[in-house]
């Protein structure tokens, strides 16, 4: 899947292995404090996750995106849109920790959406966010995001998340 999204200030490429030491960099404790995985222990970690998703980007089943500042191409974060094969595919971001507070964040997400309203057919897309993660749950929200689920999960680290679900529709 060849695809690139452009806001105003990003440019959204998929996943590949250009970017591993990027990632392997940044996706730190820290970062992944409300998400799903823990930070890779070695770059080997970081390599296999990308070639594990290489051909669900190929099959059009996934689509895992690097975000990157549309003028310098300096790598900002990861997010991508998952289970695009569903009627409620799956969104998901982070973006690292010298980035946080500009808006990056909300400015992909709202990219990717576009992208998916005009490349799949879908009844909503989930965006799954930990109840504590205030700056991330100001994304689903900015777009008219509606909690519809609530759970709890245990994360790849074995810390349990408390989490809401909210639903994006079309616009």
């Amino acid at each position: 899947m060849d695809t690139k999204i452009i806001t105003e200030r990003l440019e959204i490429v998929p996943l590949s292995l250009e970017y591993a030491q990027d990632i392997f960099r940044e996706l730190t404790r820290e970062i992944t404090t409300f998400m799903g995985p823990k930070p890779p222990e070695d770059i080997e970690e970081t390599i296999a996750y990308i070639n594990s998703q290489l051909p669900k980007i190929e099959s059009g089943g996934e689509l895992p995106v690097v975000i990157l500042n549309r003028q310098t191409k300096e790598f900002l974060g990861c997010g991508g849109i998952h289970e695009l094969k569903t009627r409620t595919p799956k969104l998901g971001i982070w973006i690292k920790k010298s980035a946080h507070g500009n808006k990056y964040g909300q400015e992909a997400v709202k990219g990717l959406k576009e992208w998916a309203e005009k490349n799949l057919d879908y009844d909503y897309l989930r965006y799954p966010v930990d109840k504590q993660n205030i700056p991330s749950r100001k994304i689903p929200e900015s777009l008219g995001g509606v909690i519809k689920k609530e759970y709890k999960r245990k994360n790849e680290s074995g810390k349990t998340l408390d989490e809401v679900e909210y639903w994006i529709y079309k616009q």
